[in-house]
């Protein structure tokens, strides 16, 4: 019954992520930064635990959590970092200028694919669009999107993807700039 509604659904989903994760080289030319109110560095099994206001800096790229543990086993350039929160939160600048956010229980950031995986309530938006899935990861080399759904009932745990129109936006934007303007 569904099956019709796969390639839709597959077409709006890549929609959003074309351009919309392309995220600018600079940032990644960076260093990353990590500040915390607690730090436990393992250097033998080159791993390190972040906890209490953990906020993470990579040019544009930013990512908020209550802990976030550091696996650097495979060298430097190669780290990746697990964000947990309720919920973590990831922002950056992307190369046109756009930004895009996103929110999930846990954030995981893959440096060297530079890949951002989103898991439990995740949220992504970029300019007039948001997906909500169960996950959902994005390849910002690439600019592909994946989302799932979890195992829900009654229309729970689907992918839900919002879109809304440009001239919605506009008249939201221009309703926005007058109310400013009252208030002055």
């Amino acid at each position: 019954m569904y099956k019709p509604l796969i390639p839709l659904a597959t077409s709006l989903l890549l929609a959003i992520a074309s351009g919309a994760v392309h995220a600018s080289e600079d940032d990644f030319s960076q260093p990353i930064k990590i500040g915390s109110n607690t730090q436990f560095i393992d250097g033998k099994n080159k791993t390190a635990l972040y906890k209490d206001d953990v906020l993470i800096t990579q040019g544009s790229l930013v990512i908020e959590a209550d802990e976030v543990e550091v696996i650097a086993t495979d060298g430097g350039g190669r780290e990746i970092f697990i964000a947990r929160g309720k919920p973590a939160s990831y922002s950056q600048q992307l190369e046109d200028g756009t930004p895009v956010s996103a929110k999930a229980n846990e954030i995981r950031y893959e440096v060297v694919n530079r890949t951002i995986s989103l898991a439990g309530n995740a949220e992504l938006k970029q300019d007039t669009s948001k997906v909500q899935g169960d996950n959902i990861t994005f390849d910002m080399i690439t600019e592909q999107l994946l989302a799932t759904g979890g195992a829900g009932k009654d229309g729970e745990g689907r992918v839900t993807t919002v879109f809304t129109p440009e001239t919605i936006r506009k008249t939201s934007s221009k309703k926005d700039k007058k109310d400013n303007e009252g208030n002055e």
